[in-house]
């Protein structure tokens, strides 16, 4: 855990809603000066709590693809075979993330494909090159509800107790 201020807070959650805010608007919004804000941002970004920067593409108006869900179970949990299947997830282009879960099944993933034959020819390669899948779930995806968005910081608040 890194001890954050109020100030630090408030520069994640203004990070995470506009990663393109200058600094002298993201100064102003935290009631600092450029330069002290700026040494915050830097701090934040060599401790790992801001690991990067991007833009939030909408890839349905790109180019036509189906996104599906993925839960994956493995025959076997050795830490070989769990880095294998892994870094395999993160080398795979068509893996727009992937998690590790506790509970039923091993791994939840997102994989985007032009369309659900090109999904399963992936598929069928990843059974492939024996990563030790045991079985796997696959979910179309109908609508988008929500992604990504910026946590507010009054969900990282602990609950008010009652006395």
């Amino acid at each position: 855990m890194h001890k954050l201020d109020r100030y630090d807070l408030k520069i994640l959650h203004l990070l995470s809603e506009d990663g393109r805010i200058t600094k002298s608007n993201l100064a102003e919004a935290i009631n600092l000066s450029v330069t002290p804000t700026w040494e915050r941002v830097r701090k934040l970004e060599s401790a790992g709590l801001v690991k990067g920067y991007r833009a939030v593409i909408d890839w349905n108006l790109v180019f036509k693809s189906q996104q599906l869900l993925v839960e994956i179970t493995l025959s076997q949990h050795t830490a070989h075979g769990m880095r294998r299947f892994e870094q395999r997830m993160n080398d795979a282009a068509e893996v727009e993330f992937c998690y590790a879960t506790g509970g039923g099944v091993d791994y939840i993933a997102m994989i985007r494909a032009p369309d659900i034959d090109q999904y399963q020819r992936f598929i069928d390669q990843l059974l492939l090159e024996s990563l030790g899948i045991e079985r796997y779930f696959t979910y179309i995806v109908t609508k988008t509800i929500k992604t990504g968005g910026a946590l507010p910081s009054q969900a990282l608040a602990p609950l008010p107790t009652s006395d």
